[in-house]
């Protein structure tokens, strides 16, 4: 089969497989639903039996030059039935059987040249196309010449392509932090409305960026996520406005906005503030107030995102004003998840307990452009 037509193959299968209706089969898929008591290094790797799972890194680099590049690189696991097992065993044994999917995405937003460019790539894993590895304290997750490779001092991001490539290397400068209630981050009204879920969210970064011919040393910070889960979004949402930022007073905020489909936000919606020690506090629904202050339509798809927030947080003395770098940030992700989806670098402006700070950060909007009933 002709490579293009394999790859829409592939593309058309798992967008089926992102966006179908798991209503018969979710409660055999396992569930979130209860403290998660992360242990690491063994809980970096994949968890096989919930149904989606995404390791997630942003980040914001420098060159020798102060050029300023934002990226993303996203890996996605998406188990495809609960139990792959042919019930009249009639299939014959096949290495590219495989139940599970990997999808990847990845971004460069240059910031002074204001462009975004993006690429993504899909493959089951099989014929050791895609897959996890772990191995003694090493926890590897790849997707054909993409990876990251997670050690006990440093995660090592590889990936190429001929729109651009980089290869970083990232240490932490803080501990994992776990959302919620020991990684237990609810997303809804009910108990299995919840996914498994925690972040570095200050790592030391260094290493090169290549656009085009152009290859640039880089350094700066990143901020990495990783949960699971097997729920879908509750039928009453639309979907999230997710924010990360990191502070020049070396402080992180994590928050997660759930949209319902009448323009309110969930009670369910939370995050967490990382404070500049090793201690983070669970930010609640009551504890934030977050106000759009404008919008930017995209030219392609025609939907209609939020530009522009005020972040308040009365009780840490928190007011933050956050804008996007770039305007177009979006994802149009039609050959792997089919998603489109707003993922874009910003810049912080604001006090915390009155003093003067900024920052920087990563802004996820979803179910903008179509409701999103991807497994959160």
């Amino acid at each position: 089969m002709p490579s293009l037509l394999i790859t829409l193959f592939y593309a058309l299968f798992a967008i089926l497989v992102w966006t179908s209706d798991a209503s018969a089969t979710d409660n055999k898929y396992l569930q979130v639903n209860g403290p998660c008591h992360l242990q690491f290094p063994k809980d970096h790797g994949s968890h096989p039996g919930y149904r989606t799972e995404w390791w997630y890194y942003t980040g914001h680099l420098t060159t020798e030059n102060h050029r300023r590049f934002g990226y993303q690189l996203t890996f996605f696991r998406s188990q495809l039935r609960p139990n792959f097992v042919d019930d009249n065993h009639r299939l014959p044994k096949s290495d590219w059987r495989s139940n599970q999917i990997y999808l990847a995405h990845a971004a460069i937003s240059d910031l002074g040249g204001k462009r975004h460019l993006y690429v993504e790539e899909l493959s089951r894993a099989a014929l050791q196309l895609a897959g996890v590895n772990q191995k003694n304290m090493l926890t590897e997750i790849y997707l054909k010449n993409w990876h990251t490779r997670i050690g006990p001092a440093t995660h090592q991001l590889v990936m190429q392509n001929s729109k651009f490539s980089f290869e970083l290397n990232l240490i932490p400068e803080k501990p994992p932090v776990l959302h919620g209630q020991y990684g237990y981050s609810r997303k809804g009204a009910s108990a299995e409305s919840a996914s498994c879920y925690y972040s570095f969210t200050r790592l030391k970064t260094e290493g090169t960026l290549r656009i085009g011919r152009n290859r640039h040393h880089v350094k700066g910070q990143s901020w990495m996520d990783h949960e699971f889960s097997s729920a879908p979004l509750e039928p009453n949402l639309v979907g999230w406005d997710w924010f990360g930022l990191q502070l020049s007073d070396r402080t992180e905020i994590m928050i997660y906005l759930l949209r319902t489909r009448h323009g309110k936000i969930s009670p369910a919606s939370s995050g967490t503030y990382v404070r500049n020690t090793v201690s983070s506090r669970h930010l609640d629904r009551n504890d934030f107030n977050i106000t759009v202050l404008k919008y930017w339509q995209s030219a392609k798809s025609k939907a209609s995102y939020p530009a522009g927030w005020m972040m308040r947080i009365p009780s840490l003395g928190v007011k933050l004003k956050i804008s996007p770098n770039i305007a177009d940030q979006e994802m149009i992700t039609t050959m792997s998840t089919g998603v489109t989806y707003w993922e874009g670098s910003v810049d912080v402006d604001g006090t915390v307990k009155g003093k003067p700070v900024q920052g920087q950060g990563y802004v996820e909007l979803t179910g903008y452009d179509q409701p999103f009933n991807a497994p959160m």
